[in-house]
């Protein structure tokens, strides 16, 4: 049962330092927007802080934690009337929606997200705008939550066992270090929220083994990715060992810039964050499919036993992920978020920096989303994880899944009745 309001008030009470002492330092230095973006700036740290707290040992699960909340908050934002109390509505609207979805989705954190609500509907002004918000949102997260049940998400039916296929030149087989079998396999199977079908965008097949194309990247990954590469460059290690990790945690702050600086409203501030984790989900399950259809092997395994001349010593600089190679799942992201961003907030935006938990001391700084792609390109290929053509295709497949969110983002977000 959702508290009351007087009692997530008391709650608030007690808990709004410890809930504001766990925004970053960056974050909490921001002086409220009178914009109409403190609200959803505020729940967009909530949301972050949540899924880094409790969040699931998969990304795409971890999307769908975002796109959940947000398509919620972004539906009831909508049903804000015109005139006096719109603003007092929508406020209360996307607290309740990612409050409710929230605590749902990751109930360890109930009590910091009860606080959470309780200090933003003690800043809204007692009315009857703010109730019927905290109605709307209350309502269209339990719509959106009951639309995704069972979609095939959740990290066991994400990582379904895969039967590894005999090894045979070019054929995806476990990896070293740890030879950990398949992940991501039941991506392929899941409930998209905007495709029509997880292979609607399929790629097509990848270089053959024979080409020109694939020897020329066999032979730079093999060059620039092994560990003791001496043609690497330390600012190609340091861009390889930045774009290391988890994809959703590295563009957290990117899509925080982009929000925060958006001129728009906060109903279409919610839609941005919706529309974008939503087409990110869709994204991680079409890179799926198109992984497991072709199967291709990793480049330690090509350049390990393959006909082009093995070197069984060859070790990459990073350990590479346990799927297939062929496309690349940080290029697919870094492809869908540019498309997504470029349309809905411009391709440039003012110098903003960004750090990375897997190169602890580096920040970078970035104009331009698509600056974030050239970087996860290269640094997969950098890693000695991934060819150039797996990371390319990428792009091209992230930008097509983008592309279809953005011409299908409508039926999206149409409010749903209770």
């Amino acid at each position: 049962m959702k508290p009351s309001r007087s009692a997530l008030l008391s709650l608030g009470s007690a808990l709004a330092l410890a809930a504001t002492a766990a925004v970053s330092t960056a974050q909490a230095a921001e002086a409220p927007a009178a914009d109409g973006a403190a609200v959803v700036r505020e729940w967009y740290d909530t949301t972050a802080r949540t899924v880094e707290a409790a969040g699931a040992p998969t990304q795409v699960t971890n999307s769908r934690t975002w796109a959940i909340s947000w398509l919620a908050a972004a539906r009831a934002a909508r049903e804000a009337p015109a005139g006096r109390g719109r603003a007092a509505f929508q406020d209360a609207a996307v607290a309740s929606a990612v409050h409710d979805a929230l605590v749902s989705l990751a109930p360890s954190r109930a009590p910091e997200l009860d606080a959470a609500l309780a200090a933003t509907l003690g800043r809204i002004p007692d009315s009857a705008a703010e109730d019927r918000g905290v109605a709307a949102g209350a309502r269209q997260a339990r719509i959106a939550l009951a639309e995704r049940q069972g979609d095939g998400l959740d990290p066991a039916s994400v990582n379904a066992p895969f039967p590894v296929p005999a090894a045979a030149p070019g054929v995806w087989q476990p990896t070293p270090d740890g030879y950990a079998p398949a992940v991501q396999y039941g991506n392929r199977v899941a409930k998209p929220f905007l495709l029509d079908s997880p292979s609607q965008y399929r790629l097509g097949p990848p270089p053959a083994l024979d080409s020109a194309r694939y020897r020329a990247d066999l032979a730079e990954v093999r060059a620039y990715g092994k560990a003791d590469s001496t043609v690497r460059t330390p600012r190609q290690t340091e861009t390889a060992t930045f774009w290391y990790g988890s994809s959703l945690t590295l563009y957290t702050e990117p899509l925080r810039v982009a929000v925060t600086r958006s001129h728009r409203s906060t109903a279409e501030r919610a839609e941005l964050l919706a529309l974008f984790h939503a087409a990110l989900v869709d994204t991680q399950i079409a890179t799926s499919d198109s992984k497991y259809a072709y199967t291709r092997w990793r480049p330690v395994t090509a350049i390990r036993t393959g006909t082009l001349g093995t070197d069984p010593g060859w070790t990459p600089l990073h350990q590479t992920p346990a799927h297939p190679d062929y496309p690349s799942g940080h290029a697919t992201y870094a492809g869908a978020a540019e498309a997504i961003l470029d349309a809905l907030v411009g391709p440039r935006t003012a110098p903003f920096s960004l750090t990375s938990a897997t190169a602890p001391g580096v920040r970078r700084t970035y104009t331009g989303w698509d600056q974030l792609t050239r970087d996860n390109v290269d640094a997969r290929v950098y890693s000695g994880i991934h060819s150039r053509s797996a990371d390319e295709a990428g792009v091209v497949l992230g930008k097509a899944v983008a592309a279809h969110a953005l011409r299908t983002a409508p039926r999206l977000f149409t409010p749903h009745p209770a």
